[in-house]
């Protein structure tokens, strides 16, 4: 199993490496120019030497990173939270739902699991290819590298797909893990939100009457 999970990651490095060389020899993309590692199954010295100003914007691409994944969340109606019980696609079809389920996923420490999902929607929606191949960078880098703390769980099929799609990124390249990822979330979170004081809470708040403005003496 180690040896196949080794496999993977070469296979990984080696997929990755090549997309990365295209893009460095992109007009714009010169200055850019790096093995970019995205995996620990190879060691680059340019983790190392980066300067003080690549981390300033790294930094400064993380949180941006983190914005792109939040989405505006409204309050919820009382017939719209209900609905979320009849099934899981109720839920992510609905943006209160969405942000409602996300801060569920953040009490459970899996928060990176709507992250994913939500950065692979707005991927979809990408037609320039220089923007979708670095959205996709920042994808793996993000979500698939074994080195990111925001790594999500993928089984060592859906990784090989990836590695293939990584040669020729476009806005699909991610689908098979999104669904892999949307599939975690519908068994196994989404029982657990359901069922949750949380949602109950939420409940509670819709059914009661909002308070009568204070009588003028």
């Amino acid at each position: 199993m180690r040896k196949r999970q080794m496999q993977v990651h070469q296979e990984a490095a080696a997929s990755v490496l090549q997309a990365r060389h295209r893009m460095a020899n992109t007009p714009g993309n010169a200055s850019n120019a790096c093995c970019f590692c995205w995996c620990c199954c190879c060691s680059c010295s340019c983790l190392t030497v980066r300067g003080e100003d690549e981390t300033i914007q790294r930094s400064a691409c993380d949180r941006r990173s983190e914005g792109a994944n939040c989405e505006e969340s409204p309050e919820p109606t009382l017939e719209d939270a209900r609905s979320w019980t009849t099934s899981f696609e109720k839920v992510m079809r609905s943006a209160a739902g969405r942000g409602c389920f996300r801060q569920f996923l953040r009490t459970e420490f899996s928060e990176e699991n709507m992250m994913f999902w939500l950065a692979c929607e707005e991927l979809k929606k990408e037609t320039n290819k220089t923007v979708v191949e670095e959205k996709v960078r920042q994808i793996y880098e993000d979500f698939i590298s074994i080195l990111s703390p925001k790594e999500v769980s993928l089984d060592s099929r859906v990784r090989e797909v990836i590695n293939r799609n990584m040669l020729e990124p476009t806005s699909h390249t991610f689908d098979d893990a999104q669904q892999q990822i949307y599939t975690l979330m519908q068994r196994d979170s989404y029982p657990r939100f359901i069922n949750s004081g949380a949602y109950t809470d939420l409940l509670k708040s819709l059914e009661e009457p909002p308070p009568l403005p204070p009588q003028k003496p």
